[in-house]
């Protein structure tokens, strides 16, 4: 991934995501991430100090979540969730990093409020840090910076962006939502548990997978070598087409 664009690219792309897009007029293209790509190796001010996010990751899996603001109330929901799930992810060897465009005091002041939502004592303290990009420099370079939601200057404000990057660096799957809909950190937690285990099976998750539940054996995977790979079986759909595609078999 490149290096983060400079301060006057920046304020020239902010300048022009316009103020109101134009029916059937596309925003402006800005830099982003494809599966598959490497993470870049930014450096950040957060909650938790300054960091350099491969050194953040570290061997874990990580994943980075933005919001359009501190204290409005989707995104206090959300990081909420976040929060109380934080044990489920840190049992999977997930990272979790937060980001938004205002700054690291704003952060603090905002996780008491989280705190509170939840219940719990209300402290400056979360279980993963919070990104301050006042200058939105890495939300440009990542494209996560939404056209349509605005703040009283008029500066465009983050998407709700949802990165999950392998040990590798790698990303593995990305989700947008847009400010008005907050995410479900639950199917964030599954959609995990289905990347890192067909990470390590030649399986495929079907449709509401969770945990537990039977897998699907790859298309591309002939019935012999499937009958080896799977001691405990599989089970073969008959369809009207006479194609033997569905084929379950217990999760490894």
């Amino acid at each position: 991934m490149a290096a983060p664009p400079p301060a006057e690219v920046v304020s020239v792309a902010v300048a022009a995501v316009p103020a109101r897009r134009p029916r059937g007029v596309r925003p402006l293209a800005m830099p982003g991430l494809l599966l598959g790509d490497e993470a870049p190796n930014f450096e950040a001010d957060t909650t938790h100090g300054r960091i350099r996010f491969h050194d953040f990751l570290g061997d874990s899996w990580g994943i980075l979540f933005s919001h359009p603001r501190d204290f409005t109330p989707v995104c206090t929901t959300e990081l909420g969730r976040a929060a109380k799930l934080a044990p489920e992810f840190r049992k999977r060897n997930v990272k979790m990093i937060a980001l938004s465009i205002d700054d690291v005091s704003d952060h603090l002041a905002w996780s008491k409020d989280i705190n509170a939502y939840n219940g719990d004592e209300p402290t400056e303290k979360l279980p993963f840090p919070i990104i301050a990009d006042a200058k939105r420099e890495l939300s440009i370079q990542l494209g996560m910076l939404d056209p349509d939601e605005r703040d009283k200057e008029g500066m465009p404000l983050t998407a709700r962006v949802v990165f999950v990057f392998g040990p590798d660096k790698k990303l593995k799957l990305s989700i947008l939502y847009p400010a008005t809909t907050g995410r479900n950190f639950d199917e964030i937690l599954r959609v995990v548990d289905s990347l890192q285990l067909t990470a390590k099976n030649k399986v495929a998750t079907p449709v509401d997978w969770k945990r537990g539940d039977r897998v699907m054996v790859i298309p591309s995977m002939p019935d012999d070598e499937a009958k080896k790979l799977f001691p405990e079986g599989i089970f073969t759909k008959e369809l009207p087409s006479g194609k033997k595609y569905l084929r379950y078999t217990p999760q490894p």
